[in-house]
């Protein structure tokens, strides 16, 4: 079970910190002032590519908050490791050599990036953990509740099949295991799976491959048969992508496709939803987590003790370090229903960045003009 229920509210906190003047002020007793002054610069360690998220949404967000939280005096260094822990490693190293101020880390392996938080720490450099829970002393981490995630996909999974039995079967795709996140999706979901349907067959996928996705949805369905597969759990967009050609390469036609899950909201995985191909995705809001990301890294770095601890309330645990400061943001499900109240109000996308002629009359045929 997850350790800590998760209001509405935790998703607007960064944004009700800042807008009382509370980065401008002073502290009490202990860290009156900061340590350092706006002059900082923030590491930001991504982990891979496959999922466009940290390119068009994680990290500008961070960087403009970091300039804008430092009255443009912070800057930020970014790298993304293309899903290569060694990569990451010596990214990692890198970032401590030019002796930045803060780093937030996105781990490729969040076992094996382990050492190198070691390091940085005996380098005098805080480490936050953003959006995967990385081993080693961490400082702080800053996330989405991870099997609330799993539990919205499950839950939104049964209600798709419909007066769900035990009898309908389901395949199950989750993500990479060195993703600490794989487990908590993976837990979340079986909570709602479990004693309601069937699930036939199970998968890991190394580094979130769509195309590792798309050869365990082909086997699954030699070993099922392609019209007996009531639902399909993927655990994010990318793959539900190669889960989708897996199925139309077995001759399941576009209207015939099982109920088939997701996440991030990405841009093709939204017009899959329009067009009926994929049933859902999980909505993180991006700009509430790097946000927060940004503003726990600078407080941390200039000694604001009191910012920081407001930031992070919740606490969490990993395989080495227990009691964690965190930060975790609660999600939604998104369906065709909620298109425009999500991502659209949110500034995502635009209603003409999802509704391109191809994908017009299904636009138009939810009211999504």
């Amino acid at each position: 079970m997850r350790r800590f229920a998760i209001a509405v509210v935790a998703s607007t906190m960064s944004l009700s910190l800042a807008g009382c003047g509370m980065l401008g002020a002073s502290e009490s007793a202990g860290s009156a002032t900061p340590t350092r002054s706006n002059d900082i610069t923030v590491g930001v360690l991504m982990p891979e590519e496959t999922n466009t998220r940290y390119v068009e949404f994680d990290y500008p967000i961070i960087k403009k908050k970091v300039a804008e939280l430092t009255q443009n005096k912070g800057k930020t260094e970014y790298a993304n490791a293309a899903a290569s822990p060694k990569t990451q490693n010596n990214q990692m190293q890198q970032m401590i050599d030019q002796k930045v101020d803060v780093i937030l880390l996105d781990a490729v392996d969040s076992h094996a990036i382990a050492p190198m938080v070691k390091k940085a720490k005996e380098a005098n450099i805080p480490v936050i953990a953003y959006d995967r829970l990385a081993e080693g002393p961490i400082d702080g981490y800053v996330s989405f509740d991870n099997e609330l995630v799993g539990e919205v996909q499950g839950r939104t999974l049964v209600e798709a099949i419909g007066d769900a039995q035990l009898s309908d079967k389901i395949v199950m795709v989750n993500g990479s295991p060195t993703d600490p996140n794989t487990g908590q999706f993976k837990a979340g979901a079986l909570n709602e799976l479990n004693g309601r349907v069937t699930i036939a067959k199970t998968y890991d996928t190394n580094k979130w491959s769509p195309e590792i996705a798309q050869a365990s949805m082909t086997k699954a369905i030699e070993a099922i048969g392609k019209d007996n597969i009531a639902g399909v759990y993927s655990a994010n967009d990318a793959m539900a992508g190669g889960i989708i050609k897996a199925l139309e390469a077995a001759g399941v036609s576009d209207t015939d496709l099982p109920p088939i899950t997701g996440q991030d909201a990405e841009l093709p995985a939204v017009q899959r939803i329009i067009s009926g191909e994929q049933f859902m995705s999980v909505y993180k809001p991006y700009p509430s987590e790097a946000e927060a990301a940004a503003e726990a890294a600078v407080a941390k770095v200039q000694g604001r003790n009191i910012q920081f601890d407001a930031l992070t309330r919740d606490r969490v645990d990993s395989p080495t370090n227990k009691d964690i400061p965190a930060k975790l943001v609660t999600v939604v499900a998104l369906t065709k229903k909620n298109i425009k109240q999500t991502v659209v109000a949110d500034g995502i996308y635009t209603v003409a960045d999802i509704c391109t002629p191809k994908f017009k009359a299904a636009c138009d045929a939810i009211g999504l003009k």
